[in-house]
Protein backbone atom coordinates (compact mmCIF):
# COMPACT_ATOMS: atom_id res chain seq x y z
CA UNK A 1 0.00 0.00 0.00
CA UNK A 2 1.38 3.38 -1.24
CA UNK A 3 -1.14 5.57 0.55
CA UNK A 4 0.12 9.16 1.67
CA UNK A 5 -1.42 11.81 3.50
CA UNK A 6 0.39 14.50 3.00
CA UNK A 7 -1.71 17.11 1.76
CA UNK A 8 -1.84 18.50 -1.70
CA UNK A 9 -0.48 22.13 -2.26
CA UNK A 10 -3.64 24.06 -2.44
CA UNK A 11 -2.43 25.76 -6.14
CA UNK A 12 -4.40 27.46 -8.07
CA UNK A 13 -5.36 25.39 -10.47
CA UNK A 14 -6.07 22.82 -7.99
CA UNK A 15 -8.87 24.80 -6.62
CA UNK A 16 -9.71 25.10 -9.89
CA UNK A 17 -9.99 21.56 -10.87
CA UNK A 18 -11.85 21.38 -7.60
CA UNK A 19 -14.09 23.60 -7.74
CA UNK A 20 -14.84 22.07 -11.39
CA UNK A 21 -15.27 18.61 -9.99
CA UNK A 22 -17.71 19.70 -7.03
CA UNK A 23 -19.80 21.58 -10.03
CA UNK A 24 -19.62 18.16 -11.67
CA UNK A 25 -20.37 16.04 -8.86
CA UNK A 26 -23.07 18.56 -7.14
CA UNK A 27 -24.75 17.96 -10.75
CA UNK A 28 -24.66 14.23 -11.34
CA UNK A 29 -24.47 12.90 -7.89
CA UNK A 30 -28.60 13.46 -7.69
CA UNK A 31 -29.15 11.46 -10.65
CA UNK A 32 -26.34 8.40 -9.98
CA UNK A 33 -28.32 8.56 -5.96
CA UNK A 34 -31.87 8.24 -8.31
CA UNK A 35 -30.32 5.37 -10.22
CA UNK A 36 -28.71 3.53 -7.33
CA UNK A 37 -32.09 3.95 -5.39
CA UNK A 38 -34.33 2.69 -8.19
CA UNK A 39 -32.16 -0.32 -8.55
CA UNK A 40 -32.19 -1.39 -4.78
CA UNK A 41 -36.24 -0.80 -4.84
CA UNK A 42 -36.57 -2.94 -7.92
CA UNK A 43 -34.26 -5.77 -5.90
CA UNK A 44 -36.43 -5.33 -2.95
CA UNK A 45 -39.89 -4.89 -4.58
CA UNK A 46 -39.45 -8.06 -6.23
CA UNK A 47 -37.03 -10.28 -3.91
CA UNK A 48 -40.24 -12.50 -3.65
CA UNK A 49 -39.45 -13.13 -7.32
CA UNK A 50 -36.52 -14.71 -6.64
CA UNK A 51 -34.33 -14.83 -10.21
CA UNK A 52 -35.35 -11.09 -10.91
CA UNK A 53 -34.77 -9.87 -7.14
CA UNK A 54 -31.72 -11.67 -7.00
CA UNK A 55 -30.38 -10.26 -10.08
CA UNK A 56 -31.04 -6.45 -9.32
CA UNK A 57 -29.43 -6.93 -6.27
CA UNK A 58 -26.15 -8.50 -7.78
CA UNK A 59 -25.91 -5.88 -10.07
CA UNK A 60 -26.76 -3.36 -7.95
CA UNK A 61 -22.95 -4.73 -6.02
CA UNK A 62 -21.41 -4.34 -9.19
CA UNK A 63 -22.58 -0.90 -9.96
CA UNK A 64 -21.67 0.21 -6.43
CA UNK A 65 -18.06 -1.18 -6.90
CA UNK A 66 -17.84 0.95 -10.72
CA UNK A 67 -19.05 3.69 -8.61
CA UNK A 68 -16.44 3.34 -6.06
CA UNK A 69 -13.41 2.75 -8.76
CA UNK A 70 -14.60 6.02 -10.92
CA UNK A 71 -14.48 7.94 -7.16
CA UNK A 72 -11.34 6.88 -6.12
CA UNK A 73 -10.08 7.36 -9.43
CA UNK A 74 -11.49 11.02 -9.74
CA UNK A 75 -9.62 11.60 -5.97
CA UNK A 76 -6.52 10.01 -6.87
CA UNK A 77 -6.65 11.75 -10.52
CA UNK A 78 -6.79 15.16 -8.25
CA UNK A 79 -5.08 15.20 -5.08
CA UNK A 80 -2.13 13.01 -6.26
CA UNK A 81 -2.56 10.84 -3.29
CA UNK A 82 -1.61 7.32 -4.05
CA UNK A 83 -4.98 5.55 -3.47
CA UNK A 84 -4.56 1.98 -4.48
CA UNK A 85 -7.21 1.42 -7.19
CA UNK A 86 -10.14 -0.79 -6.66
CA UNK A 87 -10.41 -4.61 -7.38
CA UNK A 88 -13.14 -6.76 -8.02
CA UNK A 89 -12.79 -9.50 -5.28
CA UNK A 90 -11.54 -13.05 -6.80
CA UNK A 91 -12.86 -16.20 -6.39
CA UNK A 92 -11.15 -17.97 -3.57
CA UNK A 93 -12.05 -21.36 -4.53
CA UNK A 94 -13.71 -22.63 -8.17
CA UNK A 95 -17.64 -22.98 -8.77
CA UNK A 96 -20.95 -21.06 -7.49
CA UNK A 97 -19.51 -21.39 -3.97
CA UNK A 98 -16.90 -19.21 -4.65
CA UNK A 99 -18.50 -17.37 -6.54
CA UNK A 100 -20.77 -16.02 -3.91
CA UNK A 101 -18.08 -16.13 -1.29
CA UNK A 102 -16.13 -13.37 -3.91
CA UNK A 103 -19.65 -11.56 -4.08
CA UNK A 104 -20.42 -11.04 -0.16
CA UNK A 105 -16.88 -9.81 0.26
CA UNK A 106 -16.98 -7.44 -2.76
CA UNK A 107 -20.55 -6.25 -0.81
CA UNK A 108 -18.91 -5.37 1.95
CA UNK A 109 -15.43 -4.13 1.10
CA UNK A 110 -14.59 -1.12 3.38
CA UNK A 111 -12.33 0.63 0.17
CA UNK A 112 -15.77 0.55 -1.62
CA UNK A 113 -17.90 2.31 0.94
CA UNK A 114 -15.01 4.76 2.01
CA UNK A 115 -15.62 5.80 -1.69
CA UNK A 116 -19.52 5.95 -1.94
CA UNK A 117 -19.46 8.03 1.24
CA UNK A 118 -16.76 10.39 -0.21
CA UNK A 119 -19.13 10.82 -3.26
CA UNK A 120 -22.34 11.26 -1.00
CA UNK A 121 -20.36 13.92 1.20
CA UNK A 122 -18.87 15.35 -2.16
CA UNK A 123 -22.51 15.40 -3.75
CA UNK A 124 -23.79 17.70 -1.06
CA UNK A 125 -20.78 19.87 -0.96
CA UNK A 126 -21.66 20.01 -5.12
CA UNK A 127 -24.78 21.00 -4.31
CA UNK A 128 -23.62 23.75 -1.76
CA UNK A 129 -21.11 24.84 -4.43
CA UNK A 130 -23.90 25.32 -7.37
CA UNK A 131 -26.16 27.12 -4.97
CA UNK A 132 -23.07 29.54 -3.96
CA UNK A 133 -22.25 29.92 -7.76
CA UNK A 134 -25.57 31.47 -8.35
CA UNK A 135 -25.27 33.87 -5.32
CA UNK A 136 -22.29 34.57 -6.81
CA UNK A 137 -23.75 35.42 -10.45
CA UNK A 138 -26.91 37.19 -8.31
CA UNK A 139 -24.31 39.67 -6.31
CA UNK A 140 -22.73 40.72 -9.49
CA UNK A 141 -26.08 41.51 -11.10
CA UNK A 142 -27.35 42.92 -8.23
CA UNK A 143 -23.85 45.58 -7.89
CA UNK A 144 -24.93 46.99 -11.18
CA UNK A 145 -28.55 46.93 -10.09
CA UNK A 146 -28.44 51.16 -10.17
CA UNK A 147 -28.10 51.04 -13.97
CA UNK A 148 -31.54 49.17 -14.23
CA UNK A 149 -33.53 49.67 -11.24
CA UNK A 150 -36.21 51.18 -12.35
CA UNK A 151 -38.34 52.03 -8.58
CA UNK A 152 -34.86 52.57 -6.81
CA UNK A 153 -35.69 48.67 -5.06
CA UNK A 154 -33.85 45.61 -5.48
CA UNK A 155 -34.17 42.37 -4.15
CA UNK A 156 -31.58 39.93 -3.29
CA UNK A 157 -31.84 36.84 -1.76
CA UNK A 158 -35.50 37.39 -0.42
CA UNK A 159 -34.75 40.97 0.64
CA UNK A 160 -35.07 44.05 -1.00
CA UNK A 161 -33.07 46.84 -0.58
CA UNK A 162 -32.15 50.27 -2.00
CA UNK A 163 -30.74 50.81 -5.22
CA UNK A 164 -28.35 53.02 -3.98
CA UNK A 165 -26.50 50.76 -1.44
CA UNK A 166 -27.02 47.64 -4.14
CA UNK A 167 -23.26 48.01 -5.25
CA UNK A 168 -21.79 47.45 -1.75
CA UNK A 169 -24.13 44.83 -1.03
CA UNK A 170 -23.58 42.98 -4.23
CA UNK A 171 -19.66 43.59 -4.27
CA UNK A 172 -19.97 41.84 -0.40
CA UNK A 173 -21.73 39.10 -0.93
CA UNK A 174 -20.03 38.53 -4.53
CA UNK A 175 -16.44 38.52 -2.18
CA UNK A 176 -18.07 35.87 0.31
CA UNK A 177 -19.30 33.35 -2.65
CA UNK A 178 -15.89 33.63 -3.92
CA UNK A 179 -14.17 32.82 -0.48
CA UNK A 180 -16.98 30.19 0.15
CA UNK A 181 -16.22 28.99 -3.07
CA UNK A 182 -12.45 28.43 -2.68
CA UNK A 183 -13.47 27.49 1.09
CA UNK A 184 -15.55 24.31 -0.27
CA UNK A 185 -12.79 23.06 -2.82
CA UNK A 186 -10.39 23.11 0.26
CA UNK A 187 -12.71 21.56 2.46
CA UNK A 188 -13.11 18.71 -0.61
CA UNK A 189 -9.80 17.68 -0.25
CA UNK A 190 -9.35 17.84 3.23
CA UNK A 191 -12.38 15.73 3.41
CA UNK A 192 -11.91 13.36 0.99
CA UNK A 193 -8.35 12.72 2.44
CA UNK A 194 -10.09 11.95 6.02
CA UNK A 195 -12.81 9.50 4.62
CA UNK A 196 -10.70 7.60 1.39
CA UNK A 197 -6.88 7.48 3.23
CA UNK A 198 -6.86 4.96 6.27
CA UNK A 199 -5.45 5.54 9.54
CA UNK A 200 -2.17 4.57 9.67
CA UNK A 201 -2.66 1.59 12.03
CA UNK A 202 -5.35 0.68 9.29
CA UNK A 203 -2.24 0.30 6.86
CA UNK A 204 -0.76 -1.67 8.98
CA UNK A 205 -3.19 -3.76 9.85
CA UNK A 206 -3.84 -4.35 5.86
CA UNK A 207 -0.72 -4.78 5.35
CA UNK A 208 -0.25 -7.84 7.89
CA UNK A 209 -3.63 -9.32 6.25
CA UNK A 210 -1.84 -9.27 2.76
CA UNK A 211 1.42 -11.10 4.14
CA UNK A 212 -0.73 -13.27 5.78
CA UNK A 213 -2.61 -13.53 2.27
CA UNK A 214 0.23 -14.73 0.97
CA UNK A 215 2.00 -16.55 3.04
CA UNK A 216 -1.32 -18.99 2.72
CA UNK A 217 -1.03 -18.68 -1.08
CA UNK A 218 2.54 -19.81 -0.65
CA UNK A 219 1.82 -23.02 1.53
CA UNK A 220 -1.65 -23.50 -0.51
CA UNK A 221 1.41 -23.68 -3.64
CA UNK A 222 3.49 -25.87 -1.82
CA UNK A 223 1.08 -28.68 -0.93
CA UNK A 224 -0.50 -28.16 -4.50
CA UNK A 225 2.68 -29.11 -5.67
CA UNK A 226 2.71 -32.30 -3.32
CA UNK A 227 -0.14 -33.43 -4.27
CA UNK A 228 0.16 -33.13 -7.69
CA UNK A 229 3.80 -34.95 -7.45
CA UNK A 230 1.50 -37.58 -5.69
CA UNK A 231 -0.84 -38.01 -8.41
CA UNK A 232 1.42 -37.52 -11.19
CA UNK A 233 3.20 -40.99 -9.30
CA UNK A 234 0.46 -42.85 -8.65
CA UNK A 235 -0.84 -42.12 -12.40
CA UNK A 236 3.08 -43.04 -13.65
CA UNK A 237 2.50 -46.62 -11.55
CA UNK A 238 -0.74 -47.37 -12.20
CA UNK A 239 0.14 -47.33 -16.13
CA UNK A 240 3.62 -48.98 -15.63
CA UNK A 241 1.69 -51.68 -13.46
CA UNK A 242 -1.56 -52.10 -15.97
CA UNK A 243 0.12 -51.54 -19.47
CA UNK A 244 4.20 -51.50 -19.87
CA UNK A 245 4.56 -54.16 -17.20
CA UNK A 246 2.42 -56.87 -18.62
CA UNK A 247 3.92 -56.45 -21.33
CA UNK A 248 7.47 -56.73 -20.97
CA UNK A 249 6.81 -60.11 -19.02
CA UNK A 250 4.85 -61.08 -22.24
CA UNK A 251 7.96 -59.87 -24.38
CA UNK A 252 10.02 -62.38 -21.91
CA UNK A 253 8.05 -65.38 -22.04
CA UNK A 254 7.63 -65.41 -25.67
CA UNK A 255 11.58 -65.19 -26.22
CA UNK A 256 11.60 -67.83 -23.47
CA UNK A 257 9.40 -69.90 -25.73
CA UNK A 258 11.37 -68.69 -28.71
CA UNK A 259 14.50 -69.42 -27.12
CA UNK A 260 13.31 -73.14 -26.24
CA UNK A 261 12.23 -74.19 -29.83
CA UNK A 262 14.90 -72.92 -31.94
CA UNK A 263 16.53 -76.03 -32.48
CA UNK A 264 13.20 -77.98 -32.38
CA UNK A 265 11.50 -76.20 -34.58
CA UNK A 266 12.92 -73.32 -36.23
CA UNK A 267 9.75 -71.39 -37.69
CA UNK A 268 7.65 -71.71 -34.78
CA UNK A 269 10.95 -70.17 -33.21
CA UNK A 270 11.42 -67.65 -35.61
CA UNK A 271 7.21 -66.58 -34.94
CA UNK A 272 7.63 -66.21 -31.33
CA UNK A 273 10.57 -63.21 -32.21
CA UNK A 274 8.51 -61.69 -34.48
CA UNK A 275 5.07 -61.47 -31.87
CA UNK A 276 7.92 -60.28 -29.55
CA UNK A 277 8.87 -57.67 -32.27
CA UNK A 278 5.71 -56.31 -32.55
CA UNK A 279 4.99 -56.42 -28.60
CA UNK A 280 8.18 -54.58 -28.25
CA UNK A 281 7.51 -51.76 -30.91
CA UNK A 282 3.90 -51.95 -28.89
CA UNK A 283 5.59 -51.07 -25.44
CA UNK A 284 8.01 -48.72 -26.72
CA UNK A 285 4.92 -46.56 -28.32
CA UNK A 286 3.34 -47.04 -24.85
CA UNK A 287 6.46 -45.78 -23.17
CA UNK A 288 6.45 -42.91 -25.34
CA UNK A 289 2.87 -41.90 -24.15
CA UNK A 290 3.74 -41.80 -20.95
CA UNK A 291 6.84 -39.86 -20.97
CA UNK A 292 4.50 -37.16 -23.12
CA UNK A 293 1.95 -37.55 -20.00
CA UNK A 294 5.13 -36.42 -17.60
CA UNK A 295 6.35 -33.43 -19.65
CA UNK A 296 5.15 -32.68 -23.92
CA UNK A 297 8.98 -31.79 -25.63
CA UNK A 298 6.81 -29.73 -28.17
CA UNK A 299 6.24 -27.42 -25.91
CA UNK A 300 10.07 -26.62 -24.89
CA UNK A 301 10.81 -26.55 -28.53
CA UNK A 302 7.87 -25.16 -30.08
CA UNK A 303 5.61 -23.61 -27.55
CA UNK A 304 2.18 -24.08 -26.27
CA UNK A 305 0.05 -23.27 -29.73
CA UNK A 306 2.18 -25.90 -30.98
CA UNK A 307 1.80 -28.27 -28.37
CA UNK A 308 -1.95 -27.57 -28.00
CA UNK A 309 -2.39 -28.11 -31.91
CA UNK A 310 -0.40 -31.77 -31.59
CA UNK A 311 -3.16 -32.22 -28.55
CA UNK A 312 -5.95 -31.02 -30.76
CA UNK A 313 -4.86 -33.24 -33.43
CA UNK A 314 -4.61 -36.39 -31.35
CA UNK A 315 -8.10 -36.04 -29.24
CA UNK A 316 -10.47 -38.59 -30.27
CA UNK A 317 -13.41 -35.90 -30.21
CA UNK A 318 -13.26 -32.72 -32.49
CA UNK A 319 -11.65 -29.80 -31.11
CA UNK A 320 -11.52 -26.10 -32.51
CA UNK A 321 -8.40 -24.22 -31.29
CA UNK A 322 -8.09 -20.60 -30.88
CA UNK A 323 -4.99 -20.45 -29.50
CA UNK A 324 -3.65 -15.93 -29.34
CA UNK A 325 -1.03 -15.91 -27.53
CA UNK A 326 2.39 -13.28 -27.60
CA UNK A 327 5.65 -14.63 -26.95
CA UNK A 328 6.54 -16.96 -24.29
CA UNK A 329 5.51 -17.60 -20.39
CA UNK A 330 7.31 -19.91 -17.82
CA UNK A 331 7.95 -23.56 -18.24
CA UNK A 332 5.17 -23.97 -15.45
CA UNK A 333 2.54 -22.06 -16.59
CA UNK A 334 2.52 -23.12 -20.24
CA UNK A 335 2.93 -26.87 -18.96
CA UNK A 336 -0.02 -26.11 -16.08
CA UNK A 337 -2.20 -25.12 -18.86
CA UNK A 338 -1.33 -27.62 -21.44
CA UNK A 339 -2.09 -30.63 -19.04
CA UNK A 340 -5.18 -28.96 -17.71
CA UNK A 341 -6.51 -28.86 -21.40
CA UNK A 342 -5.01 -32.02 -21.84
CA UNK A 343 -7.03 -33.91 -19.02
CA UNK A 344 -10.13 -32.35 -19.93
CA UNK A 345 -10.02 -33.42 -23.43
CA UNK A 346 -9.28 -36.86 -22.24
CA UNK A 347 -12.14 -37.08 -19.92
CA UNK A 348 -14.53 -35.34 -22.38
CA UNK A 349 -13.77 -38.53 -24.08
CA UNK A 350 -14.28 -40.78 -21.78
CA UNK A 351 -17.00 -39.61 -19.80
CA UNK A 352 -18.83 -36.71 -21.21
CA UNK A 353 -20.26 -38.51 -24.72
CA UNK A 354 -19.29 -35.22 -26.32
CA UNK A 355 -19.37 -35.03 -29.63
CA UNK A 356 -17.19 -31.50 -29.62
CA UNK A 357 -14.71 -29.57 -27.84
CA UNK A 358 -14.14 -25.67 -27.78
CA UNK A 359 -10.52 -24.68 -26.28
CA UNK A 360 -9.65 -20.87 -26.16
CA UNK A 361 -5.79 -19.96 -24.87
CA UNK A 362 -5.30 -15.94 -24.30
CA UNK A 363 -2.33 -14.13 -22.35
CA UNK A 364 -3.74 -11.15 -20.81
CA UNK A 365 -3.14 -7.60 -20.36
CA UNK A 366 -2.58 -8.55 -16.15
CA UNK A 367 0.16 -10.77 -17.27
CA UNK A 368 -1.79 -14.30 -16.53
CA UNK A 369 -1.95 -16.96 -19.41
CA UNK A 370 -5.68 -17.91 -19.69
CA UNK A 371 -7.14 -20.82 -21.39
CA UNK A 372 -10.96 -22.47 -20.92
CA UNK A 373 -12.20 -25.91 -22.53
CA UNK A 374 -15.98 -26.65 -22.97
CA UNK A 375 -17.73 -29.63 -24.29
CA UNK A 376 -21.13 -30.11 -25.20
CA UNK A 377 -21.08 -33.39 -23.19
CA UNK A 378 -23.44 -34.68 -20.83
CA UNK A 379 -22.06 -32.72 -17.67
CA UNK A 380 -21.92 -33.76 -13.86
CA UNK A 381 -17.91 -33.57 -13.91
CA UNK A 382 -16.59 -33.60 -9.83
CA UNK A 383 -13.47 -33.18 -8.67
CA UNK A 384 -12.80 -36.61 -6.45
CA UNK A 385 -9.53 -37.17 -4.49
CA UNK A 386 -6.95 -38.61 -6.88
CA UNK A 387 -8.79 -38.16 -9.99
CA UNK A 388 -7.92 -36.28 -13.03
CA UNK A 389 -9.61 -33.24 -12.13
CA UNK A 390 -7.73 -33.23 -8.54
CA UNK A 391 -4.77 -33.30 -10.53
CA UNK A 392 -5.36 -30.53 -12.88
CA UNK A 393 -6.30 -28.88 -9.56
CA UNK A 394 -3.15 -29.55 -7.41
CA UNK A 395 -0.76 -28.56 -11.14
CA UNK A 396 -2.15 -25.16 -11.17
CA UNK A 397 -2.20 -24.27 -7.87
CA UNK A 398 1.40 -25.36 -7.74
CA UNK A 399 1.97 -22.56 -10.30
CA UNK A 400 0.11 -20.01 -8.30
CA UNK A 401 -3.55 -20.17 -10.35
CA UNK A 402 -6.66 -20.37 -10.13
CA UNK A 403 -9.38 -23.27 -12.01
CA UNK A 404 -12.82 -23.21 -12.31
CA UNK A 405 -15.19 -26.40 -13.14
CA UNK A 406 -18.58 -25.37 -14.39
CA UNK A 407 -20.51 -28.75 -14.90
CA UNK A 408 -24.08 -28.91 -14.31
CA UNK A 409 -26.15 -32.50 -14.60
CA UNK A 410 -27.10 -32.62 -18.68
CA UNK A 411 -23.84 -30.43 -19.58
CA UNK A 412 -21.99 -28.66 -20.92
CA UNK A 413 -18.81 -28.72 -19.00
CA UNK A 414 -16.40 -25.98 -19.19
CA UNK A 415 -13.26 -25.39 -17.24
CA UNK A 416 -11.10 -22.32 -16.95
CA UNK A 417 -7.71 -21.83 -15.75
CA UNK A 418 -5.48 -18.83 -15.59
CA UNK A 419 -1.94 -18.84 -14.34
CA UNK A 420 0.59 -16.28 -14.09
CA UNK A 421 2.45 -16.27 -16.76
CA UNK A 422 5.95 -15.54 -14.63
CA UNK A 423 5.34 -18.44 -12.18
Amino acid sequence: MTTSSAPARPTPRRLLAATAHLAAVGAIGPVIAAGVGLLLSIGVATLPIIGIGLIALVALVYVLFGIGWVETARIDGLYQVGLPQLRLRRAPRPGFGGWLRALWAQAIDGSMWRAIANLIVSSLTGLLLLFVVRLMITSAIVAFAPLFASDGVVEILGFEILASWAPLVGAILFVASLAAILGLALLHGVIARAILIPSREAQLAALARDADQQARQAQDQRAGAVRAADVERTRIERDLHDGVQPRLVSIGMTLGLAQQKIDTDPGKAKELVSEAHTSTKAAITELRQLARGIHASVLDDRGLDAALSALAGRSHVPVKLDVRIDGRCSRDAEAAVYFALAESLTNAAKHSRATECRVTVRRRDDGTLWARVEDNGIGGAQVLPGGGLDGIVNRVTAAGGTIRLDSPQGGPTSLEVSVPCAS
